[in-house]
């Protein structure tokens, strides 16, 4: 029998009988269910970029304690090089010695 809202033998109740259809009613409850999903989303979002916003923050701090670690130990490497080129200058040059050699007689 189909569904009349002022039939008095309705077999339906609940929603329906209020002139609600079920389709309707499921709606209103999943729209809370719905809407807390969406906010747990956009939470998560949130949480990711406050993430990636932190990451990147460490990774450029890395990159700049790295750049400023290199430039010091180049800085040392140069000064390293120029007083050993110093050093090298004021040491007089040998001049090459020859081989011995043992000749065997014959």
């Amino acid at each position: 029998m189909p569904y009349c809202r002022g039939s008095s033998n309705n077999q339906y109740t609940g929603a329906i009988s209020l002139g609600v259809s079920e389709k309707e009613m499921a709606m209103a409850n999943g729209s809370k269910e719905a809407l807390d999903k969406r906010a747990h989303s956009n939470f998560k979002k949130e949480e990711r970029a406050k993430d990636a916003k932190v990451g990147a923050a460490a990774y450029e701090a890395e990159g700049r304690a790295v750049a400023v670690k290199t430039a010091r130990l180049r800085a040392l490497r140069l000064a390293k090089e120029a007083a050993d080129k110093v050093e090298g200058a004021a040491k007089p040059v040998k001049p090459p010695t020859q081989k011995r050699t043992n000749r065997s007689l014959p």
